[in-house]
């Protein structure tokens, strides 16, 4: 049986339209997908070539010293393996530069698994603080990593309020991100990703340090637009065929 396959039947019996069934179940999932690599999923060429990017990088014929345009960052390829009321599956291959914009996943637990390559990851939750609510343009999020991961590494979770359900990428290497959506995004079920940055508003209130979270830790979010810079385009899955 592929890996791959191994991977579907799991998220098949553990996911409900409402999400996991329990976390015993989101764990089997989790388990499996700790195995995952490039080669069940069709990319150990573009593994092989991302690891060969890590060691040019840091010699005298690196690609760092290229210059590259921070207005039009390079396209992102989704490859898309599954989709259905329960849960959605696919793959984000992202070339040097790249970005995936502050985004959310309302409603829904993610998982996230970093086959190859490295990046940076920034991600927040929201903070639930007296009177905030009442700045429509402006919520305050709690920083929750800001950080550079690089493959091989663990599993990242996000839960619908918690494990940084708001987050971006900036790819540093050739990488792919392989990620399990569940429930998967709908607007119908009021699960439309919204995009967001750093509010500009210099009239924001500080926090208060008796909420036991430090000022530094927090960032007034607002909503946006997609950015126009920002290409997703559909690339083609060559791995396994998933048996429904």
């Amino acid at each position: 049986m592929p890996f791959v396959q191994k991977l579907y039947d799991a998220c098949k019996v553990s996911f409900s339209n409402n999400g996991p069934i329990s976390e015993e179940a989101l764990e089997k999932v989790r388990a499996v997908l700790d195995e995952l690599k490039p080669c069940n999923v069709g990319l150990e060429q573009e593994a092989q070539s991302a690891r060969q990017w890590k060691v040019s990088a840091n010699g005298s014929n690196g690609k760092k010293g290229r210059n590259v345009s921070h207005q039009y960052p390079p396209p992102i390829k989704y490859l898309h393996l599954h989709e259905c009321d329960k849960f959605s599956i696919g793959i984000f291959c992202m070339p040097p530069g790249s970005i995936i914009p502050l985004h959310n996943h309302p409603g829904m637990t993610v998982l996230s698994k970093l086959l190859f390559g490295s990046l940076h990851v920034r991600s927040y939750d929201w903070l639930d603080i007296p009177g905030s609510a009442d700045l429509s343009q402006a919520r305050p999020a709690k920083l929750v990593k800001d950080c550079e991961m690089s493959a091989p590494c663990g599993i990242t979770t996000l839960y619908p309020s918690s494990g940084g359900n708001i987050h971006c990428f900036k790819a540093l290497t050739p990488c792919a991100l392989f990620d399990i959506l569940s429930p998967p995004y709908s607007s119908e079920d009021g699960r439309h990703c919204s995009y967001f940055r750093k509010s500009p508003r210099r009239d924001l209130p500080d926090i208060d340090e008796s909420c036991g979270i430090k000022p530094s830790e927090v960032a007034w979010l607002e909503e946006i637009q997609l950015p126009e810079n920002i290409v997703v385009l559909r690339g083609s899955y060559k791995g396994p065929n998933i048996r429904r």
